[in-house]
């Protein structure tokens, strides 16, 4: 997964200097599938506070950027995992991931179809 800013909806952070509040994402890979697909983008607003369920954008240690979703928030930071369970790298290889490095919550998907971003598919729901 990559990201890129827009530049003029921004807010004023503690050094006075504008941070962007909504940007967009662009999913790499298949941990994220059925849900998202490679390719789609997404809208992200860096100053909400996920709550478990919301996809994110977050860091990991390594500086990888990554799509994932917010399954629950622990003493260390947020387990984040993919929906396509087998697939990639998430929480269960990384570990938790401190708040700090939870850049953005994904609020839509802009293209290829565009709307809110459904919950995760269980099998036999």
């Amino acid at each position: 997964m990559e990201g890129e800013e827009t530049g003029e909806s921004g807010a004023r952070g503690r050094s006075g200097a504008r941070h962007p509040r909504f940007g967009m994402a662009v999913v790499r890979g298949d941990s994220m599938r059925p849900t998202l697909a490679p390719g789609d983008r997404l809208l992200v607003r860096y100053d909400a506070r996920p709550a478990p369920g919301d996809v994110v954008v977050a860091r990991f240690v390594d500086g990888t950027v990554v799509v994932k979703r917010a399954v629950e928030r622990r003493d260390a930071g947020w387990w984040l995992l993919g929906d396509a369970a087998p697939v990639g790298v998430d929480s269960r290889h990384r570990g938790p991931v401190p708040d700090a490095a939870v850049l953005g919550v994904v609020r839509a998907r802009l293209w290829p179809r565009p709307g809110r971003v459904p919950a995760p598919c269980r099998p036999g729901t």
